[in-house]
């Protein structure tokens, strides 16, 4: 999908950032960079709630007076819901803030588009090897929190699935709830199994954290910046050949996400 220029508007991109790792903004700061390059738009900014620039500083970095606000998130929950809105004062799709329009879209992650990106990253770390052969995981963190972000992993799944991509299996697995990514090798009957992260970026859990789940690794490493473990394909594990991707956040297609979701706020407000 397709956006027509909007020369006098701003985009934000919205991240969550680390005080921790030091990759954690990396993909923000790139699909800013796509979009900028594409010219698209007057202005396009990062802002973080772990990192600078603040959410708070944001409405000093913008000259324009209209902006799009996008959350570079998986699902929708707690920070989408709860801290964006409070800390930019939105009250609604909509909102007049300090002079501006803000327009708040909603997060990339539940988003339609996100599947192709997810069969093209796993086709991509797994070149070779039959999709019949191969139990496709698509893994989050999990969390009883908020449920929605099971939600958004599940509802790919169903996509995947429903898209006929050919794969022996579609699952979903999480760090902290059932089922288990840790048991990866127990959820697939096939020989070949291919693991994708859906996280945003290669930060400490799918750089950091997973890897000691799924076995590659026995302790928890380096950021992803010092590693190479997602080029070391595959991993002879428990029986199973493993293809682990590094994290779908960081595919450089993800900008056009960021537009998909710009192009469906337009749809869904035409009069705003």
């Amino acid at each position: 999908m397709s956006i027509a220029p909007k020369p006098n508007s701003a985009l934000l991109i919205v991240g969550h950032g680390s005080t921790e790792n030091p990759d954690s903004s990396t993909p923000y700061f790139e699909h800013a960079d796509e979009i900028r390059n594409r010219g698209l738009f007057g202005e396009v900014h990062c802002c973080f709630w772990k990192e600078e620039p603040s959410l708070r500083e944001a409405f000093y970095l913008i000259d324009a007076d209209e902006v799009y606000v996008v959350p570079d998130f998986i699902s929708e929950g707690y920070f989408t819901q709860d801290v964006i809105p409070r800390e930019l004062l939105l009250t609604g799709p909509t909102t007049q803030v300090r002079g501006k329009t803000f327009h708040y879209c909603l997060p990339v992650g539940v988003h339609r588009s996100m599947t192709d990106l997810i069969l093209k990253r796993a086709k991509e770390v797994a070149p070779d090897i039959d999709p019949a052969t191969t139990t496709l995981i698509i893994t989050g963190h999990g969390t009883g929190l908020n449920q929605n972000s099971t939600k958004a992993i599940r509802d790919q799944v169903d996509r995947i699935i429903e898209a006929g991509a050919g794969y022996a299996a579609v699952l979903d697995a999480y760090m902290e709830e059932a089922p288990f990514i840790a048991e990866w090798d127990q959820m697939a009957s096939t020989p070949n199994v291919v693991v994708v992260p859906f996280f945003i970026s290669d930060g400490l859990h799918s750089f950091q954290d997973i890897p000691v789940l799924l076995g590659i690794d026995s302790e928890v490493g380096a950021a992803a910046s010092q590693r190479e473990v997602f080029r070391q394909n595959p991993h002879a594990l428990r029986g199973k050949t493993l293809y682990y991707s590094s994290a779908i956040g960081t595919e450089r297609l993800m900008a056009d996400v960021i537009l998909d979701q710009i192009a469906d706020f337009d749809k869904a407000h035409p009069s705003l």
